[in-house]
């Protein structure tokens, strides 16, 4: 398991300031009688985002009077705490089950529980809970947004220049394995690493839904140090390469499984495959390398002389396609089509140089 990162231990300690602030202001200062209400409130707002926090408020506050309100009146009718519960929590628990009510829907049948457990269910009571909630809920929100406020760019930008690595070290695999020899094993496990890469995708596509919600009513992202994120345009494209390296590898594994009867290429066809993703895994790495560190001409003349041995290993290898029996042809027209829809993808020039766009603060987790 690995250890909390810096974010998780920063919110953390917010919540359990805002916890701490939210009791001294209740108990002491308001003297309620059940303080509880406001570092609970406080606690569970010090949420991922400044909007999350707020939109989390309102439901939060909603469900703990739903609650409160269910509770009170329940016991007020009946004059009987375990009569009250029966009547109170089933539509508590409906309420909190409803798919609006988000995460906060927990809240209104616990704090049913609580009421009815405090006999703390007469008009002033019910007051104080909902003025002790909403000083946690003020508490929480302010804590959230001024002290460290979450933004969420690091991980995007961590994900995104994992792209072009990963399908690097991926090619360079490939091409040491058909040059070296593979079995049906190692052909899988290149297939598997393929299919992890789009999953990568969808967690760099999560991950930018996170970095824009953080930007939303965050008063301190424009006080902090920030960094140009890669547009969507970079996601698409490594997602056309996941897709290419997919078709590749899947081909692979069928010609080495024996289930399937689909012959290998001729040896010198392979040999030529093997040169021609070696320098496509130069390509990819020249793009990590701009991502990480910008482009120059030195980086834009190695990444263009690398495309270019590609393509030329391309075009030797279309060659022995001619005299191949038809089961050899077909798997070798199939890598050499994926091979050629790879380098197609390289080519533009937003490649190398994707568009950036201005990103939220890095110093964020």
């Amino acid at each position: 398991m690995r250890p909390p990162d810096r974010y998780q231990v920063v919110q953390s300690l917010k919540a359990a300031g805002a916890a701490a602030i939210a009791w001294a202001v209740t108990g002491w200062w308001l003297e309620a009688p059940m303080a509880l209400m406001a570092p609970w409130a406080a606690v569970a707002l010090v949420q991922g985002t400044v909007y999350r926090s707020l939109r989390s408020a309102v439901q939060l506050f909603l469900m703990i009077a739903a609650g409160t309100l269910m509770a009170a009146g329940a016991v007020l009718l009946t004059g009987n705490t375990m009569t009250a519960l029966l009547i109170a929590l089933p539509p508590a628990v409906l309420l909190g089950n409803w798919a609006r009510a988000g995460g906060q829907g927990l809240y209104a049948p616990t704090t049913a529980l609580f009421v009815l457990a405090y006999g703390s269910y007469s008009l002033p009571a019910v007051g104080h809970r909902l003025l002790e909630t909403a000083v946690g809920a003020a508490v929480g929100i302010a804590v959230n947004a001024l002290v460290l406020p979450p933004v969420h760019s690091q991980h995007v930008n961590k994900l995104a220049y994992a792209l072009p690595r990963d399908c690097a070290r991926l090619l360079r695999e490939l091409s040491e394995g058909i040059r070296d020899g593979y079995d049906e094993e190692r052909a899988e496990r290149w297939y598997r690493s393929a299919g992890d890469m789009l999953g990568a995708l969808a967690e760099l596509r999560t991950a930018r839904g996170w970095a824009s919600e953080s930007f939303r009513l965050n008063p301190g992202h424009r006080l902090r140090r920030r960094a140009p994120a890669p547009s969507d345009a970079w996601d698409v494209l490594w997602a056309r390469v996941g897709d290419r390296l997919l078709t590749l590898t899947l081909t692979l594994w069928e010609a080495a499984s024996e289930r399937r009867g689909l012959p290998r290429p001729p040896p010198r066809a392979l040999a030529g495959l093997a040169a021609l993703l070696a320098a496509a895994a130069e390509v990819c790495a020249v793009d990590q390398e701009v991502m990480e560190h910008g482009p120059d001409e030195e980086r834009r003349g190695r990444r263009s002389a690398r495309l270019a041995d590609a393509r030329r290993a391309l075009a030797g290898t279309r060659e022995h396609l001619q005299g191949s029996d038809v089961d050899a042809e077909a798997s070798l027209g199939s890598l050499l089509a994926a091979c050629r829809a790879l380098l197609d993808d390289l080519t533009p020039e937003e490649g190398l140089t994707p568009e950036a766009e201005e990103g939220p603060a890095t110093t964020a987790g």
